[in-house]
């Protein structure tokens, strides 16, 4: 603003970081999403080989050739 000395510009600056961070504040993050996620792919075919290669794979270490 024009006018202003450089702490009152300043103090305006924090004002405006201040009320956004309110605003922030005020809405509440959407906490529930991994309570969506967990079981969301438990019926799904691909879900259930992805599963099976990854324990062959952490088992022997290869890549599983039907896996690619």
């Amino acid at each position: 603003m024009p006018g202003e000395t450089p702490i009152e510009a300043r103090l305006a600056a924090l004002e405006d970081a201040v009320r956004e961070l309110r605003q922030q504040v005020a809405q509440p993050p959407n906490r529930d999403w991994l309570e969506r996620l967990i079981g969301s792919q438990r019926d799904e075919q691909a879900f259930e080989e992805v599963i099976t290669l990854g324990r062959e794979f952490r088992a022997t270490g290869v890549v599983p050739k039907d896996a690619l």
